[in-house]
């Protein structure tokens, strides 16, 4: 059978995770879920499970350009999202190569700090990523930890996640969401969208569950497969909210700590 060329794609670029709740895993799951073709350009694998990660191998930046190059030079894609790229190296990689793709829609999830607040990447990368990725981006997704490391400022208020919002656009990215999973009380998952234009606040209905691993992967990834399908920006991000809320109410109770969001929770309905 012929491979349908109207069917969207969309690329990942980040890590693989070994317990399949974040990273790669989930957003491959979660193109399947929207019908959009998941392509994938690994930056790293990890050794995880929903308790802890004992183990972290790069891929050099050679491998990933290698992946992304073969992938675009065969593979239509509408939109491209990027996830845990690790390291300077790598970061610099990407955002070299991503003008000479003629590719659209690129969604940057930071993955720089935990929600729990816990910095992933070193100075220097954080560096790179703010100042030669993050202006080439559609839409940038940084929890409030990450937004704060971006925007130097803290951000414990409604007025603050604004604020960020509004100097993180300034850095280039046609619009921001700021996150607020790990804001507290009554900002709890209020997330607040700027895109020069438009500065809205963003909710769904809260769902209280420890099973959030992969929570931020899938946003990002689900705003993806939206684009690839054509949605516009904003429209995109609130489609991809909504999916994360129902995926919450299905999250899967596995292992001994965090478990994954019910990436497929259509099929736990039936």
């Amino acid at each position: 059978m012929l491979f349908d060329s109207s069917v969207p794609v969309a690329l990942t670029i980040a890590g693989s995770d070994s317990g399949g709740g974040a990273g790669i895993q989930a957003d491959l799951k979660t193109f399947a879920f929207h019908c959009v073709h998941g392509a994938s350009a690994l930056t790293c694998v990890t050794s995880q499970n929903t308790q802890e990660v004992t183990r972290i191998d790069p891929l050099s930046e050679l491998a990933v350009i290698a992946q992304i190059e073969t992938v675009v030079s065969d593979l239509s894609v509408q939109a491209t999202k990027t996830g845990m790229l690790l390291n300077q190296e790598i970061i610099k990689a990407v955002a070299l190569l991503w003008p000479t793709l003629s590719l659209n829609n690129l969604v940057v999830d930071p993955v720089m700090v935990s929600r729990t607040g816990v910095q992933l990447i070193n100075d220097d990368a954080v560096a790179c990523l703010r100042d030669s990725l993050m202006p080439m981006a559609a839409i940038v997704t940084p929890n409030r930890y990450e937004a704060q490391l971006l925007s130097g400022s803290e951000i414990n208020t409604l007025d603050d996640m604004q604020t960020a919002a509004r100097s993180l656009h300034q850095l280039g990215a046609s619009a921001v969401l700021v996150k607020g999973g790990a804001m507290t009380g009554s900002l709890r998952g209020v997330d607040v969208w700027f895109d020069g234009k438009e500065l809205l606040t963003l909710k769904t209905s809260l769902v209280e569950t420890s099973n959030t691993h992969g929570t931020g992967c899938t946003l990002s990834s689900a705003i993806a497969a939206n684009l690839a399908l054509g949605k516009k920006p904003l429209e995109a991000v609130r489609l991809a909210k909504d999916y994360v809320t129902t995926a919450l109410k299905y999250a899967l109770d596995i292992g001994g700590g965090s478990g994954p969001v019910g990436h497929f929770f259509p099929l736990l309905l039936s």
